[in-house]
């Protein structure tokens, strides 16, 4: 959830990387969370890899566990377009 989340909690790539604009667009978040899905997916797979044999995968173990990392990420997109700004 925390890695879902990421994307929309700072305006650097990755917490580290400065982007050239005072905000990130919503093209970098979406890349960022993109990458950081296959960053989580490439975790559990080493962590699989550690206790035993490696399960191979269809296509749709990658669809759902997609749309499950995007449900995840709604709290953090939430809190950076959905809620009321204040100036």
């Amino acid at each position: 959830m925390v890695a879902a989340n990421l994307p929309f909690a700072s305006e650097r790539l990755f917490l580290l990387i400065p982007v050239g604009r005072p905000e990130k667009s919503f093209w970098w978040r979406l890349l960022e969370l993109l990458l950081l899905y296959l960053a989580v997916g490439l975790a559990g797979m080493l962590l699989e890899a550690r206790i035993g044999n490696v399960f191979a995968q269809a296509w749709g173990f990658y669809a759902v566990t997609g749309c499950l990392f995007i449900v995840l990420a709604f709290p953090g997109f939430a809190f950076r377009y959905l809620r009321k700004q204040h100036r």
